[in-house]
């Protein structure tokens, strides 16, 4: 053992530390050992910060910009109220549905990006079908670490492994190379969840109680009178004049929350402005401001036609729309004058739909009423304003905002160019048409020509923090392998094993991936056993593939602690799980997988000598 690898070793073991101990971030870690690494003379500066120029690093980042798409157009949450629908309320059909759905989806964006996505979805579910949180959570962590197995581009370890191939001349895994893998591991997964949800809850855990929604707010406020739904018609006296010429709050006692307006793309949502001009076929969603109005009067009257108004209907249009309370704090500009002499729907972009005072919901114009500290207000308007509400405004307190304010999503009627993007991408990559890296910048790129994202939030959208780690990690690797740190891993398993039980040195190898995540980052375990493997198989005169292909199974493998991947962090309290209830369901899935990677990689992919 050389002096330099006594030293890479050194600062392997104070990163490790570190990454267990969590302080500082694993970023941060990163960072510092691509500043020491130069020192050791073992690998060159631009050698240190040849990581984030990496491909993989680029594919990675792009990746998360076109997740964030599916996100932002509502695909995803399409997805997981059509889950709800299907499963129709059966426990065994939710936990079977809400997997498939989460390993779907993740198998094409970031499975932390996705679990954070269902956890209010699945929350609702609970409540609507009188199930335990705590059966739902864990299967909806433990299918979106099943989804790395799936897809190339499902979990940044697998690019990085795949990274590792292609740098030693190898051709790389192609896009489903890990999907005969992944599905029967995800199957034995739901099979397995069903056979042990009674250990996922306590005696304790009962159903999460009933949240507000809009039509329990609505109700509180009379909403028979203060909500009513309209269509122009054909030769409507109201088709083509501006709101403003109009002045429906002076003339009728109502004021117009939104429009609803047929576009190319579907149902299109347009802001009820001064200027904007009434179309025939508009639905208006009218707020009732005044005293006395006559909803169906006032249709016949104006050539509209008076629609249903439904519990249901309250989440429409779009979901892009929606109705809160607020309160009049003390010393609010607001007091003592009343939502028309304040200009409130000027000032908030909001419509008042009622005031309430003490239990009484005050008659007359909404607008008209003076206000008082302590009053509370029924508010609608377009969530995009109500959001940033919250902590924004000394003179408004928003209450508890309804559970329909989570299912916003700023771009969804262009939900199909995200589908269509990322189906692009997606066939790309499967055909190599062009490399894995330059599609998706290509995907990202598009996003951007059509309006789906901007550069803003194409930047919000990245976690930089997993890619400062992936980068900072690579060259660490390159430095192991020129110290001989590589070979003397391999050499060991192959001395400690023998050649002759390639199916044992894959378990060893499985095994050492697995423990290693327990402590430090499944990334960051991928970047330093991927060498390991491709120098066991070149040991042996074997294929490289199924040593690669067994780190990337193995670092998707983090079942077993909640500190394994922020996936199970994330659904730690929600689940209201302790720290031994995922050692208890989770290692001996992770034996399940173990034994079905073992059996399937050396009939998947031979072991058979590398040309």
């Amino acid at each position: 053992m050389t002096g330099e690898l006594v030293m890479i070793l050194g600062l392997l073991g104070v990163a490790l530390v570190l990454f267990a101990l969590g302080r500082p971030r694993m970023d941060a870690v990163a960072l510092m050992l691509v500043a020491v690494l130069p020192f050791t003379g073992v690998v060159s500066v631009p050698e240190a910060l040849s990581g984030f120029s990496d491909p993989s690093v680029i594919l990675i980042a792009a990746l998360f910009v076109i997740g964030d798409a599916l996100v932002r157009t509502g695909v995803a949450q399409w997805i997981g109220d059509r889950m709800v629908r299907a499963a129709g309320g059966r426990e065994t059909r939710l936990i079977a549905f809400l997997m498939l759905a989460a390993a779907g989806l993740s198998a094409v964006m970031s499975s932390t990006g996705v679990v954070a996505i269902f956890v209010p979805i699945v929350l609702r579910i609970a409540r609507a079908a009188r199930v335990a949180v705590g059966r739902l959570m864990m299967p909806l962590s433990m299918a979106a670490l099943i989804s790395g197995m799936l897809t190339l581009v499902a979990t940044p370890p697998n690019m990085v492994v795949n990274a590792a191939l292609v740098r030693e001349g190898h051709e790389g895994f192609g896009f489903f190379a890990f999907t005969p893998f992944g599905l029967p591991i995800l199957v034995l997964a739901i099979l397995y969840m069903l056979a042990v949800r009674g250990w996922l809850t306590r005696g304790e855990d009962a159903p999460p109680p009933r949240r507000l929604r809009m039509r329990d707010l609505a109700a509180s406020y009379a909403p028979d009178g203060r909500l009513a739904r309209l269509q122009v018609g054909a030769g409507s006296a109201l088709a083509g004049q501006s709101l403003d010429a109009l002045d429906l709050p002076a003339r009728a006692g109502i004021t117009v929350v939104a429009i609803e307006r047929r576009g190319r793309l579907g149902a299109e949502l347009v802001e009820p402005v001064a200027a904007t001009r009434l179309q025939t076929q508009d639905i208006l969603w009218l707020g009732v401001v005044g005293e006395g109005f006559d909803a169906a009067a006032f249709a016949a009257g104006n050539g509209l036609t008076l629609l249903p108004l439904r519990g249901r209907d309250l989440a429409r249009p779009g979901r892009e729309y929606g109705l809160v309370e607020a309160m009049v704090p003390p010393g609010s500009a607001f007091a003592g004058r009343s939502p028309a002499a304040a200009r409130m729907r000027d000032v908030l972009g909001l419509s008042v739909i009622a005031v309430r005072r003490g239990q009484a919901v005050l008659p007359g114009p909404a607008s008209d009423n003076a206000l008082r500290e302590g009053d509370t207000l029924l508010l609608a308007g377009p969530w995009r304003v109500i959001r940033p509400l919250a902590g924004q405004r000394r003179d408004l307190v928003l209450l508890d905002l309804p559970e329909e304010a989570e299912e916003f999503v700023p771009e969804r009627r262009r939900a199909p160019i995200a589908v269509a993007v990322l189906l692009g991408v997606v066939a790309a990559m499967a055909t190599g048409v062009v490399p894995n890296a330059q599609a998706a910048l290509l995907g990202c790129l598009a996003l951007g020509l059509f309006g789906v994202m901007d550069t803003r939030s194409g930047y919000r959208a990245i976690s930089w923090q997993t890619l400062v780690l992936i980068a900072g990690m690579m060259p660490f690797a390159l430095a192991l392998q020129r110290t001989g740190g590589v070979d003397l891993a391999a050499n060991a398993a192959l001395e400690l094993i023998g050649p002759g039980e390639p199916r044992l040195l894959l378990a060893a190898l499985f095994i050492a991936t697995t423990t290693l995540s327990l402590f430090i980052s499944n990334t960051a375990t991928a970047v330093l056993m991927a060498p390991v493997a491709l120098a066991i198989a070149q040991g042996l005169g074997a294929s490289p593939y199924p040593f690669a292909m067994c780190v990337a199974l193995a670092a998707s493998t983090a079942f077993m602690t909640p500190v394994s991947s922020p996936v199970n962090l994330l659904v730690l309290a929600p689940g209201g799980y302790r720290f031994m209830d995922f050692v208890r369901i989770g290692t001996p899935f992770t034996v399940v997988t173990l034994v079905v990677s073992v059996t399937l990689l050396p009939i998947l992919l031979p072991l058979g000598i590398a040309p």
